[in-house]
């Protein structure tokens, strides 16, 4: 089969992946719920987190996170030599593909969440290490401040910053560098809402160690 071909076939099921549309299963089969028609009617880990409590936030946002890295895998079954150019960037679309998926999910009418999670599962995917510097960073702004969203906006900004100094002699490839750059300025770009509620003083804080309980409807 050719190499075209199986990078189509590859990154259609990235995309298949990504749709697993894990909060809208979550709350209809564990809660009765749909969790678009609560809170922000997103289908993200912080809507969970919110709505669905704690717990059942902590195991969407770990599912979340393993679609964008499984996807990243994918790459594995070609004959592209690892760490190559060619291999990185086919990397970078697979993780793509699988977020998109989660932002228009097939499997949920095309509704889905923001893809943080996803995303987030891509870079481990892709480079542990900064995955790892970027959960602190986004542990440490949520512990301090209840607020997903503002941590995710901290741990996408850290993103570039990182692969730019700390991280730089893993990351020679163009593409990847560009790819973080985009990611600080797109996350930043899809929180607007959550940044006017934040200034505002509006914005939700998330329930930690505290299970939110959800009536059958």
């Amino acid at each position: 089969m050719k190499t075209e071909v199986v990078i189509a076939i590859l990154l259609v099921l990235a995309y298949m992946i990504g749709s697993v549309p894990t909060s809208v299963w979550v709350s209809k089969w564990m809660f009765g719920i749909d969790i678009r028609e609560h809170g922000s009617g997103n289908a993200g880990a912080t809507n969970a987190f919110r709505i669905l409590g704690s717990r059942a936030g902590v195991g969407v946002m770990i599912i979340d996170m393993f679609k964008g890295f499984i996807a990243v895998k994918l790459a594995l079954f070609t004959h592209m030599l690892p760490q190559s150019e060619p291999f990185v960037n086919l990397q970078i679309f697979l993780g793509l593909s699988a977020v998109l998926g989660h932002i228009f999910p097939l499997w949920a009418d095309f509704r889905g969440g923001k893809g943080i999670a996803s995303l987030f599962g891509m870079i481990l995917s892709i480079e542990w290490g900064v995955a790892v510097s970027l959960v602190l960073v986004f542990l440490l702004m949520l512990v301090i401040t209840r607020y997903v969203s503002l941590s995710s906006i901290a741990a996408s900004i850290a993103f570039p910053l990182l692969i730019l100094s700390i991280f730089s002699a893993h990351a020679q490839e163009l593409s990847y560098r560009l790819f973080a750059i985009a990611t600080a300025f797109l996350v930043v770009l899809t929180h607007h809402k959550n940044i006017s509620r934040l200034l505002n003083g509006n914005e939700n804080k998330v329930p930690l160690f505290r299970k939110r309980r959800m009536r059958r409807e």
